[in-house]
């Protein structure tokens, strides 16, 4: 079961959403939170596995209760739900360590598929969101320059495995790995993991060749 804790400034946002997800048979609503205060003090008391959200909010915004959460409980995923797809607010709630952004005006089925995959470690992003953040750079010639150990480290960033993860599954030092991936930023143009995870899935092949 996926625990879940949902945070807006909005009671009517709020309800629709528990009523959302509570008709899931995986997903249950174990709190709510009226602001990033609120939110920060109902995460530590309940430990989800999911946070859905808000980033507008009076007080305490969700890009500082998504920095303070991550910070309290490193294994609890925080899932930004928002009107807003600017470059600027999405690299800050990214940058505070949202492992995905969605919009509000996104179809429900995809909310639910958004909500699995970040309690499973993987990015959900909303495409349009991506669009802000992706280079206009070609996706072709930047996969060309990158090595094979480094398409390997990348297409494993995109599974959502962390540094010393990906070491152990690749059997190098996690400096190696944080080496690689230096050098895959510079690459494709970004500056975080998430974007690395967003190319990679519109760049490289599900799995390996053979």
């Amino acid at each position: 079961m996926i625990r879940v804790l949902l945070v807006d400034d909005h009671q009517m946002v709020r309800t629709g959403l528990a009523t959302l997800l509570g008709a899931s048979d995986d997903i249950a609503v174990v709190g709510q939170a009226a602001d990033g205060a609120a939110a920060l003090a109902t995460a530590v008391e309940v430990a989800p596995d999911v946070v859905l959200m808000d980033l507008s909010m009076p007080g305490v915004d969700g890009v500082e209760a998504t920095r303070g959460i991550r910070a309290a409980l490193p294994d609890t995923r925080v899932l930004v739900l928002t009107s807003f797809s600017d470059r600027q607010r999405v690299s800050d709630a990214l940058a505070a360590g949202a492992i995905g952004y969605i919009l509000k005006d996104c179809e429900p089925p995809a909310l639910l598929g958004a909500v699995r995959a970040a309690a499973a470690g993987h990015v959900p992003i909303d495409p349009r969101v991506a669009a802000v953040l992706l280079p206009s750079s070609d996706g072709a010639g930047a996969s060309d320059a990158l090595s094979a150990r480094e398409v390997e480290v990348l297409r494993l960033v995109a599974q959502g495995l962390a540094n010393k993860q990906i070491g152990r599954a690749l059997g190098i030092s996690e400096r190696t790995v944080k080496a690689h991936l230096g050098r895959v930023f510079r690459q494709l143009g970004v500056s975080d993991r998430t974007s690395a995870a967003m190319w990679a899935r519109d760049h490289l092949p599900a799995s390996p060749p053979g």
